[in-house]
């Protein structure tokens, strides 16, 4: 029970705290899982960030299902997505009550917000770099990577570019580049991991049919928002136009109000995807309002959930074989080229835009790394320092 609450109350300061965007996230993650409370070490965070850009749906809530699982077991995996999405799901609710009409996706505390992402990324990537890409030919993977991952910027490029390291690290590093992989607890049998595939593959059939058989809106709202969730690779921005086209065509909602509720997203820590508890309110008829937000949530992670725990016994399965520790090697030296990428392109391109948002993303940079003060401070500051930019 204390492991329980630990994880639900760990991942619920990240959910009320991680601005940015999937891969900001992944950097909260590291410093709150990794450097703070070294519930894994970097190879191992490493190997499950490469696993959840394989999979489909919200890539930065696979990965805290997974150290949730990790740590607490099945119900830990619950918990931690629930402490996550949580925050973001009660605020999107609530504009969708009440503050729907206003814009706020060009604010100054949203921007400085989009700063600090910034700079907690490019920590993220400084540290993984240091301990996975400092050897030649790690550093090398690395950097192709991040430049195949700039040229060709696609999240099917990405697992291409992860399988490819693999292949690179399997055929060219050495035994001593190849670090011994750490040990994982059992808390997923393959049995029980099949059974979740299963159910993933049974529920995309199966969802369909039943709308097209019983013509009822709970049905259709989930079948939209399950779909969403489990055909788009990438996660974040990614699935905007397929809910677009599950929410708008039909009538459930206008333009107007699916943008309105993108606009509200950007301004709410934690994952993108939680943008369905606005659409799940504001969508006619029946189910809708709280009861509505509610199921498309359920819906739109719930092959997160199902694709993670099915996955998690083979491969950790595969990655304790000696012959697959090289592989991994390779894809942990991809990983870091993928986020460097990204430190570019979106998080960079999107927020510093002037010389003062560059120094104030400098400014959170060395708080975060030279000062050590806690991420969460280092957002409040980069928020109030959003305010004051137009007046620089």
């Amino acid at each position: 029970m204390n492991r329980l609450l630990e994880v639900l109350f760990v991942s619920l300061r990240l959910g009320l705290t991680s601005f940015g965007g999937p891969i900001a996230h992944l950097g909260y993650f590291r410093e709150e899982y990794v450097k703070r409370r070294k519930w894994l070490t970097e190879e191992s965070y490493a190997d499950v960030v490469a696993l959840c850009q394989f999979l489909p749906g919200p890539a930065s809530s696979q990965v805290g299902i997974a150290i949730g699982i990790r740590r607490a077991g099945l119900l830990g995996g619950l918990l931690a997505w629930a402490g996550f999405t949580l925050p973001s799901v009660v605020l999107l609710m609530a504009f969708a009550y009440a503050l729907h009409g206003l814009d706020v996706r060009d604010a100054g505390w949203l921007h400085g917000l989009m700063l600090a992402a910034v700079a907690v990324v490019a920590q993220a990537v400084w540290g993984m770099a240091a301990k996975l890409a400092n050897g030649k030919m790690t550093a090398a993977i690395a950097i192709a990577s991040a430049v195949a991952a700039l040229l060709v910027p696609s999240p099917f490029v990405q697992a291409g570019i992860i399988a490819a390291s693999g292949l690179i690290g399997w055929r060219c590093l050495r035994e001593d580049d190849a670090r011994p992989a750490e040990a994982w607890p059992a808390a997923i049998g393959r049995r029980t991991g099949a059974w979740f595939l299963a159910a993933f593959g049974a529920l995309l059939i199966a969802l369909p049919l039943l709308r097209a058989a019983v013509p009822n809106h709970a049905i259709a709202l989930f079948d939209g928002f399950y779909r969403a969730g489990a055909l788009v690779f990438g996660g974040g921005h990614v699935v905007l136009p397929l809910l677009q086209q599950s929410v708008v065509p039909p009538g459930w909602m206008t333009d107007g109000q699916f943008l309105a509720g993108y606009g509200a997203a950007q301004a709410v820590p934690g994952p993108l995807f939680t943008l369905a508890a606005y659409l799940g309110v504001v969508s006619g008829p029946a189910p809708n309002g709280i009861a509505g937000g509610l199921l498309a949530v359920a819906a739109i992670f719930l092959p997160a959930y199902l694709l993670v725990a099915g996955a998690l016994p083979f491969w950790h399965a595969i990655r304790a074989k000696p012959a697959f520790r090289s592989a991994l090697a390779g894809v942990n030296a991809g990983v870091v080229g993928i986020l460097a990428a990204a430190l570019y392109d979106p998080v960079w391109t999107s927020a510093v835009r002037t010389p003062a948002d560059f120094g104030l993303a400098l400014i959170a940079f060395g708080l975060l790394t030279v000062w050590k003060l806690p991420p969460w401070l280092v957002v409040a500051v980069s928020a109030l320092g959003g305010l004051a930019l137009p007046y620089l």
